[in-house]
C-alpha cells in the first residue's frame, strides 16, 4: 500500500515538534539539576530514556491516528443486507441426484449413502467460508439438469436439499447426464463477474460419457471435483456395479483446469480450497492488515505515554534532599 503523503509529513512534523519540545524540558531541568539529581547533577538515565520514549510514543501514536484516518474502514454487512451483483462471490454446486447416490458405501464405516457423505462434506465447507458477500447457486443433475437454488445467502437452504430429500424423482428416469449439469452451471454463470465463483462437482462419476465437455465461462476461478463413495469396492445396482469412478472424476477436473478430491474418508483441505483463491475461508479474517497495524501502533503507544510519570517517581533519580534520620 502507497503511504499517504499527509501521514508522512504529520509524522515528520510530530518528530520535530516533540524532539525541540524535549530538548526545550531537559534545558530547563538542567537548571535544577542539582536539587533533582543530587551534588553530581547529572541526568539520570531513565530521565533521559523517558524523554527519547516520550518522542517516540508521540511520533508513533501520531502515526497511528493519521493512518486510522486515512486508511479505508472495514464495512461489516448485516446478512440480509443487500449486496451489488459486481461485488458477489459465488460458490457454484453441481450435485449429482442420481439413485447411485443413495448407495449405503460411503464414510470410515462405509455405512452411510453416498449423498449423506456430500452433505458432510459440504457442510464442512461452508463452515469454513466468511464470505458475507458469497451467493450459493445449487444445479441438481440426473437424466437432465435443473436449477434448485440460485443466489441463495443461506447455506441451511442448501444443506436442506442435501439432505435426503429425492430429488431424482423430479426427473425421468435414464442415464446420468453430468455433462449437463456442467452446461447448465456454465449458463447460470455465464454473466457473473470474471474470476468470482468456485464449482464444485459431487458425483461418484457413474456412467459418465467420454465426450460432450462445455466450455466454462471466465467467471469461474476455481473448479474442485468431488468425489463420493467407496472407489475399491462396488455395490449393486440396476444390474451392474457401481463405485466411485476415480479415473473418469480425475479426468472432468484435469478437463476444467481443476482439481479432484476423493471425499470418501477424508474432508475437503483448507489448503485445497486456498489454492484456488475464490472463496474466503475462516483464517483468512485473522490477517493483519495496515489498519490492524495502526491501532496495535496507538495502543502501545498510549500506553507507555501514560506509563512515563509512574517510571519517572520511582526510577528517574535516587537523590532525595531534605533531613535524614538518624539511627
Amino acid at each position: 500500500m502507497v503511504m499517504n503523503p499527509t501521514i508522512i509529513i504529520a509524522t515528520l512534523a510530530a518528530l520535530v515538534l516533540t524532539s525541540g519540545a524535549e530538548a526545550l524540558h531537559l534545558m530547563r531541568i538542567r537548571k535544577t539539576s542539582y536539587l533533582a539529581f543530587g551534588p553530581s547533577g547529572k541526568f539520570s538515565v531513565p530521565t533521559l530514556l523517558a524523554a527519547i520514549l516520550r518522542v517516540l510514543s508521540l511520533t508513533a501514536l501520531t502515526w497511528a491516528l493519521t493512518t486510522l484516518f486515512f486508511v479505508q474502514p472495514k464495512v461489516f454487512r448485516s446478512s440480509l443486507e443487500f449486496v451489488e451483483p459486481k461485488e458477489r462471490r459465488h460458490l457454484l454446486l453441481v450435485l449429482d441426484v442420481s439413485p447411485s447416490m443413495r448407495l449405503q458405501d460411503s464414510g470410515d464405516g462405509t455405512t452411510i449413502s453416498r449423498t449423506e457423505r456430500a452433505s458432510k462434506l459440504v457442510q464442512s465447507l461452508l463452515k469454513r467460508t466468511t464470505d458475507e458477500k458469497l451467493h450459493i447457486t445449487m444445479v441438481a443433475v440426473y437424466n437432465g439438469a435443473k436449477p434448485v437454488v440460485q443466489e441463495s445467502r443461506d447455506s441451511e437452504v442448501i444443506l436442506n436439499f442435501l439432505d435426503g430429500l429425492p430429488l431424482s424423482s423430479v426427473f425421468p428416469t435414464g442415464k446420468t447426464k453430468l455433462f449437463d449439469g456442467l452446461e447448465e452451471a456454465a449458463k447460470i454463470a455465464e454473466p457473473w463477474p470474471a474470476n468470482s465463483a468456485t464449482l464444485l462437482l459431487v458425483s461418484d462419476g457413474d456412467t459418465v460419457p467420454a465426450s460432450g465437455m462445455p466450455k466454462m465461462p471466465a467467471s469461474i476461478g476455481g473448479t474442485l471435483v468431488l468425489g463420493v463413495g467407496n472407489p475399491t469396492k462396488g455395490s449393486f445396482i440396476d444390474g451392474r456395479q457401481s463405485r466411485q469412478d476415480v479415473g473418469t472424476l480425475q479426468q472432468i477436473a484435469s478437463r476444467l483446469g481443476g482439481q479432484y478430491h476423493d471425499g470418501n474418508l477424508r474432508h475437503i483441505p483448507t489448503a485445497m480450497l486456498a489454492k484456488m483463491g475464490t472463496l474466503k475461508l475462516e483464517e483468512d479474517k485473522f490477517q493483519l492488515t495496515l489498519r490492524e497495524y495502526a491501532i496495535m501502533t496507538a495502543a502501545l503507544a498510549a500506553l507507555i505515554l501514560a506509563l512515563i510519570p509512574i517510571f519517572l517517581k520511582y526510577l528517574a533519580a535516587s537523590y532525595n534532599p531534605g533531613p535524614r534520620k538518624r539511627p
